[in-house]
């Protein structure tokens, strides 16, 4: 089983993947220095779990 998601990260996760999906990428390196700029007064640790989670998104729809 895997880690489950807060419904905080899961909305801010649906509404980036909404309106800024042409800048997210499949890797989180990546994703992190976007969401870095997009989410302004997030902890580091929400930021990393919605970029961690964005990955996963991006890389499923890539299949």
């Amino acid at each position: 089983m895997g880690r489950i998601k807060t419904k905080l990260t899961k909305r801010l996760t649906y509404q980036l993947l909404a309106q800024h999906k042409e800048n997210l990428f499949g890797t989180f390196q990546e994703n992190k220095q976007v969401l870095t700029t997009e989410l302004t007064g997030a902890s580091k640790k929400v930021r990393n779990v919605v970029a961690g989670f964005v990955t996963r998104k991006m890389r499923r729809n890539e299949q």
